[in-house]
């Protein structure tokens, strides 16, 4: 079970004063409504196509690098950290964390802007909008309802970013988009852990990779000030251990920074409810300024030096055109998708619009060697 709501601060998502699911269930037996989201989750269809998706690496390069899963885990463990030391809802935070990638496209960003390219005259496509689309309509479990009935927080907290067209459509969910009001604390943790997780480890890949140097590495203050204590301390640690322990530091010496900021934050607000939370205009859950500074150099260093690497952006330039001939391909002829995706973009009422964001569902969901096996079979 979860929690008791007495454990909680006030100011935490309780269950008991939740906005419900979209369709009404029985309450579970032995787990709180959260718990039962994240359990929900985790059984999913698209959670387990997460271990064969691409973080920066195509998942077929090396069983070392992180995947859309690994990635997906080490945010919760990062967001469960900081919501403890927060009093707030480590269940609910956790279930947001593990469902925040499952709309991502095979081969990362590459892939996502790749596919937003084709469906650009259909409404264009981005990954957050997606997961909510998985967890709402796709994945097909349950005789009672379509996706996983998840509670209104956790969707909340899956759809990070929305324009306000898209918020228009989706009723309350989009509301704080259009009013420009922040999410539940639960929430605003998730999206902040994923930002650190990849950041961080993201050098490790890179430098794994051979990508990344460490006297590339020491010129961001944020690593070498976590490299200098390292190696004052053990001046004999060869590079691999050298480069988990300054990781370690990194990750540390953020997430500390982030308890430690909001806690001063929510003590200057007071808030009573998670209500008034969401009334805010800004996020609460926020770094310091000096450590966001040094957090978003390294993010800024990793784009330039690790994303659009020669060796990362050949990879990221095949998946796109590979993105790019599926669709065109599954637009031209339905019939070669499988299953229930061939029967919708094939039904007497589905115009082009329709058939687009089915075809853009398929690819989606693909995992990297399904679609590389795809297009080898469609080309």
């Amino acid at each position: 079970m979860t929690k008791p709501s007495g454990e909680l601060a006030p100011y935490a998502a309780h269950e008991a004063q939740g906005k419900g699911r979209r369709y009404q269930e029985p309450a579970a037996s032995y787990r709180g409504e959260y718990q039962r989201d994240r359990d929900r989750i985790v059984h999913s269809t698209a959670f387990r196509r997460l271990v064969y998706k691409t973080q920066v690496f195509v998942n077929h390069e090396g069983d070392l690098y992180r995947t859309r899963l690994t990635h997906s885990l080490e945010v919760a463990q990062i967001a469960r950290t900081v919501a403890r030391a927060l009093l707030l809802n480590e269940d609910l935070v956790e279930a947001i964390s593990l469902a925040h990638d499952l709309g991502h496209t095979p081969f990362g960003h590459a892939g996502q802007d790749a596919l937003n390219a084709c469906m650009g005259e259909f409404g264009g496509f981005e990954h957050n909008l997606q997961s909510l689309r998985v967890v709402d309509e796709l994945e097909a479990k349950y005789a009672d309802f379509p996706g996983l009935n998840l509670t209104f927080e956790t969707r909340e907290g899956i759809l990070k970013h929305c324009s306000a067209r898209n918020a228009q459509e989706l009723g309350e969910l989009g509301e704080r988009f259009l009013e420009r009001r922040q999410p539940a604390l639960e929430a605003q943790i998730a999206n902040i852990a994923d930002a650190i997780a990849y950041n961080n480890h993201d050098v490790d890949d890179g430098f794994r990779a051979g990508l990344l140097s460490l006297d590339e590495l020491r010129q961001q203050a944020l690593f070498d000030e976590q490299y200098l204590a390292v190696h004052a301390r053990y001046p004999e640690l060869e590079d691999r251990r050298l480069i988990y322990e300054i990781i370690r530091s990194m990750i540390n010496k953020v997430v500390t920074d982030l308890i430690d900021n909001t806690t001063r934050r929510l003590e200057s607000l007071a808030p009573d409810s998670i209500e008034d939370i969401r009334a805010q205009r800004n996020p609460v859950v926020v770094l310091s300024d000096a450590v966001y500074k040094k957090h978003t150099a390294l993010k800024q260093f990793l784009s330039k030096h690790l994303y659009r690497h020669d060796k990362v952006r050949e990879m990221t330039d095949k998946a796109k055109l590979m993105i790019e001939v599926l669709f065109e391909r599954y637009m031209s002829d339905p019939g070669q998708m499988s299953g229930e995706f061939c029967l919708s973009a094939t039904a007497n009422d589905a115009n082009e619009s329709t058939k687009a964001r089915v075809v853009a569902d398929y690819v989606a969901g693909m995992t990297d060697r399904f679609a590389i096996a795809e297009h080898d079979r469609v080309n």
